[in-house]
């Protein structure tokens, strides 16, 4: 707010001439008068006897108020009162320091470009079905970053994973914490029937372990069981297409001896891996576009509908091919991998 300039209280009265008079007077005293009151020039060291001028409200306060919320939340840790659902996601870590932590790699790595994100609902359950690309799975965690940073309600994605990822020592927790589950319908349904959002990747380690030569090529979709579970759970499924991620790593050869000695569907070789060491595992800082599809409602289908293997394969085809359609549509529109 801009100081108020001080008007004296007698200004906006007129002044009238007193008539001079004949006899002398004696003059009189001199009355020592106030320096009359301007604004102050910035840089300007105050006059002595003003008041300083006041810090703006708001910028002490909101520093004490993180500092005291770091605090709360490290105490919280040590002593354990937090909570965790059945799944073992933890909702306080997640947004505080997983999120935290993804957040400048989505925004000023892959410089993330997120379309369609009105096709989420607001509340309820819905089945997020994607393309799966990228040698390593940072997609999924891109993909989970964008739906809570660009929806209005700021929902949470609960992505099934396979189970090489909890089998993994500090991944499995990672991921759990994350509220990542395992990729069964057992779990996807019990998640649906809550309302929670849930994101499956139906290529599997087909689709982010393909060599750079079919990229963006979708891949086999499994036997449908991400529509049973959408049908069975009555939720909407809603289609998302992933571009950028294909060329992060690009592979360009899979050592199969080595992957199958170390129990790994795959072991990549990219231009920069294992030629590099560790630095040939940095993701090259390409350009992403996420954009989710009009959702295909399944609540109109009858309670049996999910052991109809003819309609799953429709629906399964339905959204492969919309996901694909549109992985195509963004390519032709994309100016550059970088840019």
């Amino acid at each position: 707010m801009a100081d108020a300039k001080v008007i004296p209280f007698d200004e906006d009265r007129p002044r009238r001439r007193m008539p001079r008079r004949v006899r002398s007077v004696p003059p009189p005293e001199p009355v020592a008068q106030e320096p009359a009151l301007r604004e102050p020039v910035p840089g300007e060291p105050a006059a002595s006897g003003a008041e300083p001028e006041a810090a703006p409200a708001g910028r002490g306060d909101s520093w004490d108020r993180r500092i005291a919320g770091g605090l709360a939340f490290l105490r919280r840790r040590v002593t354990g009162e937090y909570e965790v659902d059945d799944f073992g996601y933890d909702k306080e870590l997640t947004d505080q320091v997983l999120m935290s932590l993804m957040r400048p790699l989505y925004e000023k790595y892959f410089r993330v470009e997120v379309k369609g994100i009105e096709n989420i609902p607001a509340k309820g359950g819905a089945l997020i079905v994607a393309n799966h690309s990228g040698t390593l799975p940072l997609d999924g965690l891109m993909l989970q970053v964008a739906v809570h940073d660009h929806h209005p309600a700021e929902r949470h994605l609960r992505l099934l994973a396979a189970d090489l990822v909890f089998m993994l020592p500090v991944v499995n927790e990672l991921a759990r914490k994350a509220g990542h589950t395992l990729a069964c319908a057992e779990d996807a349904q019990r998640l649906l029937e809550a309302g929670e959002l849930v994101g499956v990747m139906p290529e599997g380690f087909k689709g982010i372990g393909k060599p750079f030569g079919d990229r963006y090529k979708l891949q086999r979709f499994g036997r449908g069981g991400f529509v049973s579970t959408a049908l069975r759970a009555g939720t909407p499924i809603v289609p998302c297409s992933i571009v950028g991620a294909e060329e992060i790593y690009p592979m360009v050869g899979n050592a199969k001896t080595l992957a199958r000695l170390l129990g790994i569907p795959y072991f990549p070789i990219t231009p920069t891996f294992p030629w590099l060491g560790p630095l040939g595992a940095v993701p090259l800082p390409t350009k992403w576009t996420i954009q989710f599809g009009e959702p295909i409602p399944t609540d109109g289908y009858a309670a049996e509908a999910a052991e109809d293997p003819m309609l799953m394969f429709n629906l399964t085809d339905q959204v492969r091919e919309q996901i694909q359609h549109t992985l195509y549509k963004l390519l032709v529109q994309r100016r550059s991998v970088f840019f």
